[in-house]
């Protein structure tokens, strides 16, 4: 029998990482929200992989946290080892990447949903979407529970209808062990809410008493450890070391003799995995003539045996994946804690949402996370903010926050999965970026606090102290840009230690700062006036003074684009009978029903002689309007 539970502003079905900072954004911005987990020991969990943040991961983690979002901190609080990647290439892919304690994690972050305002917990699974004329008007629990609610965002993760695949066994399941929500899919069809079906996987976890760490090259994490938040004052320490090892020919032997028995090439799987993120079993098929593929042996925690061997993810018979583990160097006796598995769910089709991630049909609806056909943890908490960010907004009639492509990974991330066809899980990448440089980890502070500072999601304490370090940058680039120096053999000994050229006349402190050999921290040597300044202020000053050429230009790209997404499309507009448009640009068009012209100038299929023709368009019917 069903009843009336509660009446809440905002409904958040799912509690792993999108759901979180979701509840989290719309709770702190005063809204009464209610958070639905199918099982409380879950929130947050980290069911995959054990670490938080990576290529491109790493600068969604910054963004979320300058935004006001809390897994930086979270991560901050729990690391047991943190490393950044890309340290020998450029700034702009400089990505920092932990390893969580997984178990600890959770326990932070649902210790943050207990104690925040304005937010309640409840285990449960949500059966049902309520509507009315108006759009979305609450849910229905397992129990019968009725909760009326202005707004409900939908982060389901892999829960939907999922169905674990191991070898020729499968069974309807979500990650470790907990049941799958079944009934919410049936809800969404019937609300013509359009699933597609995705996939992915994780490997085998390995007690660490069985493997040989003997044979394994070691990892150790950076000496110089850096936080992913801004309000971290006091960093934590390495509490632990990865190892690498190597699959070899006995390993993919052994794979090659069992393709028969994958349910990825036997047809029992149906979903599309991520491209970016293969099986073992795939790797050996699509990679036929690597030799060896890199595993990394992870800790899954300070106070557990458990490792995660990433690199092997597999829906191979348990049988299999333990003769193929055992092949690995180090391995011979390995024990399998936990079997590796393949989980298919449902996600929605894309073109279904607008920029605010809201559904174009159903009024107060959101989704987020993989739900909206994404992949990892990270890019699941970037929509998730975002998603409880302007489900409160609209309540309160405001317009929705839409970050642009150059203004954010976050922006670039949403873009994608409204405006182009999603036929696998996306996963972020610096390469889906066109403005790198300009949307750095390290300026993620610079580029997005503000924001969240006029959202109500950044104190003004943390916003005072930003500006102090906004102030301290500006003025040591003008003082660099404005103190010359003159030839002289301090200044030249100098230079040559640094394997720079002399000096014949006098020269910046900015001028020499663009030299590649050159360092920001060296000028403490020649400099009388060189400032105690923290090494975060320092990154700063040295990137944007040696890269403000490359800066500019990008900047100067950006504006161009920004001028096209100001200009709006009526969401009117009928793209079938618009003459002089392709029949595929007609259909795509009518299908996402583009915002503006620069979101349209993205879809594929839309040529720039369409744009064209829409943009003649659009002006003729200006005109007839006036």
């Amino acid at each position: 029998m069903s009843f009336i539970a509660g009446q809440y502003d905002i409904l958040v079905i799912g509690a792993g990482h999108a759901g979180c900072e979701a509840a989290l954004a719309a709770a702190r911005l005063g809204c009464k929200t209610a958070i639905f987990a199918i099982n409380l020991d879950s929130i947050a969990n980290l069911p995959c992989n054990p670490n938080i943040g990576g290529t491109a991961k790493g600068h969604l983690v910054r963004e979320i946290d300058a935004l006001g979002g809390e897994m930086g901190k979270a991560a901050d609080a729990t690391f047991i080892q943190s490393r950044m990647l890309n340290k020998g290439k450029g700034p702009a892919v400089y990505s920092l990447r932990v390893q969580a304690d997984r178990r600890a994690y959770q326990q932070y972050m649902k210790g943050a949903l207990e104690r925040q305002q304005n937010l309640d917990i409840k285990q449960a699974e949500v059966v049902e979407i309520l509507t009315d004329k108006t759009g979305v008007c609450g849910a229905i629990t397992h129990t019968g529970a009725i909760y009326h609610a202005k707004a409900v965002i939908i982060a389901t993760g892999t829960f939907l209808r999922g169905k674990i695949v191991i070898g020729d066994v499968s069974y309807d399941g979500g990650p470790d062990g907990l049941f799958a929500a079944t009934k919410l899919a049936d809800s969404l069809l019937n609300l013509k809410i359009k699933l597609i079906r995705f996939k992915t996987g994780t490997p085998a976890r390995i007690n660490a008493r069985t493997i040989d760490f003997s044979k394994l090259e070691i990892q150790h994490g950076d000496d110089d450890i850096v936080p992913f938040s801004f309000e971290t004052s006091k960093i934590g320490e390495n509490k632990e070391v990865c190892h690498i090892t190597y699959t070899n020919e006995k390993t993919h032997e052994i794979i090659r003799a069992n393709l028969h028995r994958s349910p990825l090439y036997g047809g029992q799987i149906e979903g599309v995995g991520p491209r970016y993120c293969p099986s073992i079993e795939d790797k050996i098929v699509r990679f036929a003539d690597k030799d060896k593929h890199q595993v990394f042996v992870e800790p899954t925690g300070a106070d557990t045996d458990e490792k995660y061997i990433q690199g092997m993810s597999s829906s191979l018979p348990e049988d299999v994946q333990i003769q193929m583990i055992r092949t690995l160097p180090g391995f011979e006796n390995a024990n399998l804690m936990r079997t590796g598995y393949a989980i298919e769910y449902d996600c929605i089709a894309p073109g279904q949402l607008k920029f605010s991630l809201e559904f174009k049909e159903i009024n107060g609806l959101y989704g987020a996370g993989q739900f909206n056909g994404t992949s990892g943890y990270e890019e699941a908490a970037a929509q998730g903010l975002i998603a409880g960010v302007n489900a409160v907004r609209a309540l309160r009639g405001q317009k929705p926050i839409v970050l642009s492509r150059s203004e954010a990974y976050i922006g670039v991330l949403i873009d994608d999965i409204i405006t182009k066809e999603i036929t696998e899980p996306y996963r972020m990448l610096t390469s889906r970026a066109e403005y790198r440089l300009l949307l750095r980890q390290d300026n993620a502070d610079l580029r997005l606090t503000p924001l969240g500072h006029d959202l109500g999601l950044i104190s003004n304490e943390r916003y005072a102290k930003f500006l102090d370090m906004k102030e301290s940058i500006e003025a040591e680039i003008n003082r660099l840009s404005k103190k010359n120096v003159p030839p002289s053999n301090k200044i030249n000994e100098f230079l040559q230690k640094q394997n720079s050229a002399p000096i014949k006349t006098g020269i910046s402190l900015a001028e020499l700062l663009r030299r590649p050999e050159i360092n920001y921290a060296s000028f403490a040597q020649i400099d009388d006036e060189f400032p105690d300044l923290s090494k975060n202020i320092s990154n700063q000053i040295e990137v944007t003074v040696k890269y403000e050429g490359y800066i500019k230009r990008q900047q100067h790209k950006a504006q161009q684009e920004q001028r096209l997404d100001l200009q709006r499309i009526p969401s009117n507009v009928d793209y079938i009978s618009l003459k002089g448009i392709r029949k595929e640009a007609q259909q795509k068009l009518a299908d996402i029903k583009p915002e503006t012209i620069g979101q349209a100038s993205r879809i594929s299929g839309v040529s720039p002689a369409d744009i064209s023709v829409l943009l003649v368009y659009l002006k003729k019917h200006k005109n007839a309007s006036l």
